[in-house]
């Protein structure tokens, strides 16, 4: 599974296709958010255009996926949405997701949208709890499956994370960092998870170099490590409870959406 942006993340996939093929290849790819006051006329056509431009620009006839980022605009969520559910119908995607909604914005869309969304596509790690503001519940109601991203921080590891004493100790008696157990807390309380290859990144950019010397395999093996064991029923639930950092930034944008992640207390 790789998820991309376009640019650079996207150019690079499409040299490695190119050198060989596609087999086995998830590609997910995110339409571009539209500038502030864009119309829903115009962010449509923007979302089409987009969609055309990474086909040509990877040589291929469809993706997997395709996710829309979140808007302040209703309308403009809307009308994307159909472009999305039109490329759907004609075999340009095989799925559609959303980025950083809320449970408003998902009302929003789901007021028009004849398919609904595949996944969501947002901030979870662990101190969050598994149902901040209860949008894993209003997800599963809906039938709408939870993909994280940030699962030791975003824009990059949160060192309040890493070097929290109860990871260090769960890790200790599974021999794992406490990366790889904020990793498998996420697995493990039913959301799928995405992890990039490198911890060198700013937000929404993860680029590998040619000449890195092996780091971004190395990270990415790495975190292979989050399979192949589990978390105690104990340590889920002390994990459960876990203060994270304060003012945690939801990455919402949509009008309506909480500013930021109530922790449990």
């Amino acid at each position: 599974h790789f998820d991309f942006h376009p640019g650079k993340e996207r150019d690079g996939m499409a040299k490695y296709i190119a050198s060989n093929g596609r087999n086995g290849l998830f590609l997910n790819t995110k339409i571009r958010k539209p500038k502030p006051g864009t119309s829903p006329s115009d962010a449509a056509n923007l979302a089409q255009a987009q969609i055309e431009e990474d086909l040509k620009a990877l040589n291929v006839d469809y993706v997997d996926m395709l996710m829309l980022r979140d808007s302040p605009d209703c309308d403009v969520m809307q009308a994307q949405w159909v472009v999305l559910e039109n490329a759907l119908a004609s075999g340009k995607t095989r799925s559609i997701g959303v980025i950083n909604y809320c449970e408003g914005s998902l009302k929003c869309l789901l007021q028009t949208a004849k398919v609904k969304p595949a996944l969501n596509y947002y901030l979870l790690h662990v101190g969050m709890g598994r149902d901040a503001h209860g949008l894993r519940t209003f997800c599963d109601e809906n039938g709408i499956k939870t993909f994280a991203y940030g699962a030791v921080g975003e824009p990059g590891p949160n060192e309040d994370i890493l070097n929290n004493p109860l990871l260090k100790k769960i890790g200790v008696a599974h021999k794992k960092s406490p990366e790889e157990v904020a990793l498998r807390w996420v697995l493990q309380s039913g959301a799928a998870v995405s992890v990039r290859p490198t911890t060198n990144f700013g937000l929404g950019v993860s680029v590998c170099e040619e000449d890195d010397g092996g780091k971004c395999a190395i990270g990415l093996e790495k975190r292979a490590g989050v399979f192949g064991w589990s978390l105690s029923k104990k340590e889920m639930t002390l994990l459960d409870a876990m203060n994270g950092p304060d003012d945690n930034p939801t990455l919402f944008s949509s009008s309506g959406c909480p500013g930021a992640f109530v922790m449990p207390k």
